[in-house]
C-alpha cells in the first residue's frame, strides 16, 4: 500500500499492529465492558432520549477513517434539496469550547473556529450553508438546542457508539479497503465494539467503492448481507471534487476545477494517510513529497515550519493537503511561502441510496403525523 518510498505509512501500520499484538490479552475486558454498556441502555438502567424530529446517525465499528464527514455533508446537502432543515450535531472532538453546547454555526454564519470547535464540526460549518453545527459532549443537549433552532432533522456525526440519542436512521459505515480490519475489539484490534453491536445498524454502507477493491467490498456485502439479513447493504464510492485554495483566511473555490501542473509537498492529519497519497497520485498530481501525520494533528508554529522547511528540500511548487486540514490552516496561510491547497472530496452515491433514506424520514413524519 505504502512502498518503499513511503517508510513513514509502513511505519505507522507497523506501530498499530505492534499496538494491537500487545493489547489483544485486554481485548476480552474491554468487549465484556461493551456488552454491558448496551445492555444497560436496553434495560433501561442508563436512560436514552427519543426527540420528535428524524435522528440520523453516522458512523462506523472500526476505528479510524471510513468517510462518515463526507457522507454527513452528502445527506444534510441531500435533504437540504429536498426542502429539509437540517442540523448536524457532533462530539466535537479535539475542540477547546467546553459549553455544554456549542453552537459551531447557526446556518447563517460561522461563530467558533477550527480550534474552539475540532476540526470536523468548523469543516462541516464552512462547507455547509445553510445547516446549523453544534457540539457537545451530551449530545442529547445539542440536540435539543437544534430542535429549537426550528431544524426538522439532525445527523448525528459519529454517533454510532451513543446510545444515549434513540436514531431513526443508524447508518454503520465501512471503508472498501479495510472493511473490519482485523476484526478484533479493541485494543487488540480495530473494532470499537464486538461485532454482535451491528444488530443496532439499519443500514451498511461499504465506501470508497473503486475498481481496485470492487470484488472484495462485493464479498463483504453478502456476507453481511448472510449475517445480518435485515439489514439493508449500501455502497458509496467518492470522487475529486477539484482543489479549493486558503486564501485570506477563508477557502477559495475559484480554482476548484484546476489541478495545479507544479510539484506538491504534500502532508495529512488522518486516521489512514497512505489512502490521501494514493488519491493525489491518481489524480495525477505530481507529488514531490509527503508527510503524513497524527490523526487530528494540531498545527503549531513548530510543526509548519518543519513541513515547510520538507517542501523546500523537496524542491516543492505548492503545498497540499485534506480540505479538513485545510480549514485549520485557513488563518494563516495568508504568511506562508508557498501556495497553500486542499483536495475535496465527495461523495458518489446511486439514486437507491437517496430513496432510502429520504422514505426512512417520510415514514417518521407519517408516523408522527398520525400520533398527533
Amino acid at each position: 500500500l505504502c512502498g518503499k518510498a513511503e517508510p513513514r505509512c509502513c511505519l505507522f501500520m507497523n506501530t498499530h499492529s505492534l499496538f494491537f499484538a500487545i493489547g489483544r490479552p485486554v481485548a476480552p475486558v474491554y468487549s465484556a465492558a461493551m456488552h454491558l454498556r448496551e445492555y444497560m441502555y436496553r434495560q433501561g438502567v442508563l436512560s436514552s432520549y427519543t426527540f420528535t424530529v428524524p435522528v440520523i446517525s453516522v458512523g462506523n465499528l472500526t476505528l479510524g477513517g471510513t468517510g462518515k464527514t463526507p457522507m454527513v455533508q452528502y445527506i444534510a446537502r441531500l435533504l437540504q434539496r429536498e426542502g429539509y432543515r437540517p442540523a448536524v450535531v457532533s462530539r466535537g472532538y479535539g475542540g477547546k469550547a467546553r459549553g455544554r453546547v456549542n453552537i459551531v454555526s447557526d446556518g447563517a454564519q460561522q461563530l467558533l473556529d477550527a480550534v474552539m470547535a475540532g476540526d470536523e464540526p468548523r469543516f462541516l460549518a464552512e462547507t455547509l450553508p445553510g445547516v446549523p453545527v453544534l457540539t457537545g459532549v451530551v449530545r442529547r443537549l445539542a440536540v435539543q438546542q437544534a430542535q429549537a433552532m426550528g431544524v426538522d432533522v439532525v445527523i448525528l456525526d459519529d454517533g454510532f457508539q451513543h446510545l444515549q440519542v434513540v436514531r431513526d436512521i443508524n447508518l454503520v459505515l465501512f471503508n472498501a479497503d479495510r472493511l473490519a480490519g482485523n476484526s478484533r475489539v479493541f485494543p487488540g484490534g480495530e473494532l470499537r465494539e464486538p461485532v454482535a453491536a451491528l444488530h443496532r445498524a439499519t443500514h451498511f454502507i461499504l465506501t470508497g467503492i473503486n475498481e481496485r477493491n470492487l470484488d472484495r467490498a462485493q464479498q463483504f456485502s453478502l456476507l453481511l448481507g448472510k449475517k445480518f439479513p435485515n439489514i439493508s447493504v449500501l455502497q458509496a464510492g467518492y470522487i475529486a471534487g477539484g482543489l479549493v485554495r486558503a486564501a485570506g483566511g477563508a477557502l477559495d473555490e475559484s480554482v476548484a476545477d484546476a489541478m495545479p501542473h507544479l510539484a506538491a509537498f504534500a502532508f495529512c492529519g488522518i486516521a489512514h494517510p497512505a489512502s490521501f497519497q494514493r488519491t493525489l497520485q491518481e489524480q495525477g498530481i505530481q507529488l514531490a513529497g509527503f508527510r503524513p501525520l497524527a490523526d487530528h494533528q494540531d498545527y503549531s508554529e513548530r510543526l509548519i515550519g518543519a513541513l515547510l522547511a520538507e517542501a523546500k528540500r523537496a524542491a516543492a511548487d505548492c503545498l497540499i493537503t485534506t480540505e479538513k486540514d485545510l480549514v485549520k490552516l485557513a488563518p494563516v496561510a495568508h504568511r506562508l511561502p508557498l501556495p497553500l491547497y486542499g483536495l475535496r472530496m465527495q461523495v458518489r452515491a446511486d439514486v437507491s441510496f437517496d430513496q432510502e433514506i429520504l422514505s426512512f424520514i417520510e415514514r417518521k413524519r407519517a408516523g408522527q403525523a398520525k400520533c398527533e
